[in-house]
């Protein structure tokens, strides 16, 4: 293949991890096989597709550092693989001579991914496009949360929506709380679900002839943030997830941070400060602080709601009930006192939130970003993604985020 260029010394719009290493007779670091640039490579080019698309391969030449020639010859592999198209090309005023630029654009037609969240309560199927859009979903309640059981049920609502989907899929994500090991594809522990060393990957993988993918919903949605949020282009990025579990996840222009056997982002455990009694044998730790049982279950002792769907509780303040707005608007004000911890130690560029008050009322996203300092506010907001869709877009996002790091090899189709 045409060797690559030196890289520009502008900033490349693309992470760094995915731009072509300099010249080695430049550098004391070795030389980086041909397999792992050509993917890296190919990497740099369809994300920089897909942040910029449709664009010019030229443009995508300067944004990435590649030659014009190596441009070429990767988006004619990833039109070949169905993952790029020619779009139309601009129009202008006046006849011009020569053959036109045409730009490249993400095909988003051609292959979907299936995306599956396991909750406490419910699992999220889902079939999602190469633009991390929900195209169907479906949740399925736990009747029990026995790990063969509840896979078992996501695999069957997954091959029917596959089924109507109509296009090939290239694997499947699968996104949960708790510890999640993504390199053997287990959850080594989920205390609410009672799951320990459940192998995810294998039993998905054995039931649905496809890749499976598994990561933590914390880091899920911090990829689909760098992919298709509005916290794209960010240097750092801190993505804080409160619901019945509560965790974190870190990422840099390099990727996201996993640490050994993917153990970071591991806060359910800080102290917080508060009196909710913790199964560590602590008080006040983050995750009984503002878990959604804790929610639902102050709201029955105040009469507010029965059950323990936290949306009632949102109703409820949507309907006026004073307690339900003081209820939620404590716990928006409880998590921005996380999140200022988190940012005091992380100190990223910027802070996304997925918390149900933060994302459906002002008040709570008041609250909270009062709680991170006026100083800091501005770089914190909720999820750029839709209460209904969110936990379809975590899910699908495990697979996605595989694809667009390794897109030659992102699935057997490819190979």
């Amino acid at each position: 293949m045409p060797r690559t260029a030196t890289p520009r010394t502008r900033t490349p719009a693309v992470p760094s991890s995915a731009t072509v290493a300099a010249d080695p007779s430049a550098s004391p670091v070795p030389r980086v096989a041909d397999p792992d640039r050509r993917r890296t490579s190919a990497s740099a080019v369809l994300r920089s597709v897909l942040e910029h698309g449709p664009v010019a391969r030229s443009t995508v030449a300067r944004l990435t550092g590649l030659s014009p020639a190596a441009v070429t010859e990767h988006c004619a592999r990833l039109a070949g693989l169905g993952l790029v198209r020619e779009a139309a090309p601009p129009r202008t005023a006046g006849a011009r001579v020569g053959r036109p630029h045409v730009p490249v654009e993400l095909d988003d037609t051609g292959f979907v991914v299936a995306g599956v969240h396991v909750a406490v309560p419910y699992t999220t199927v889902a079939v999602l496009d190469l633009r991390g859009r929900v195209l169907a979903r479906r949740e399925v309640k736990h009747a029990s949360t026995d790990p063969a059981r509840v896979l078992t049920g996501a695999v069957d609502a997954l091959q029917a929506l596959l089924a109507r989907a109509g296009r090939p899929a290239l694997g499947v994500g699968v996104a949960v709380g708790g510890w999640v090991d993504r390199d053997s594809g287990t959850v080594v522990e989920h205390p609410l679900l009672g799951w320990r060393d459940v192998p995810v990957r294998e039993q998905l993988g054995a039931r649905t002839g496809l890749p499976v993918h598994v990561d933590g919903h914390a880091r899920a949605l911090v990829n689909a943030e760098r992919l298709f949020g509005r916290a794209r282009g960010s240097g750092s990025l801190l993505h804080l997830f409160v619901g019945n579990v509560v965790d974190a996840a870190f990422a840099t222009r390099d990727g996201v941070h996993h640490g050994p056997r993917s153990q970071a982002g591991a806060i359910a455990h800080l102290p917080l400060g508060g009196g909710e009694p913790c199964g560590c044998g602590r008080v006040g730790c983050l995750q009984v602080e503002l878990s959604e049982r804790t929610l639902c279950r102050r709201a029955r002792e105040a009469g507010v709601v029965d059950g323990a769907n936290p949306m009632r509780v949102v109703a409820a303040a949507a309907g006026g009930h004073p307690v339900a707005v003081r209820l939620l608007v404590e716990r928006a004000r409880m998590v921005g006192r996380a999140a200022a911890l988190l940012l005091d130690v992380l100190n990223p560029e910027r802070v996304v939130v997925t918390e149900v008050g933060a994302m459906l009322r002002a008040d709570c996203l008041a609250a909270l970003r009062e709680e991170v300092g006026s100083a800091r506010a501005d770089c914190v907001a909720p999820t750029s993604f839709p209460l209904d869709s969110v936990l379809a877009v975590a899910g699908g996002a495990v697979a996605l985020d595989v694809l667009f790091r390794d897109p030659l090899g992102a699935s057997p189709r490819f190979n």
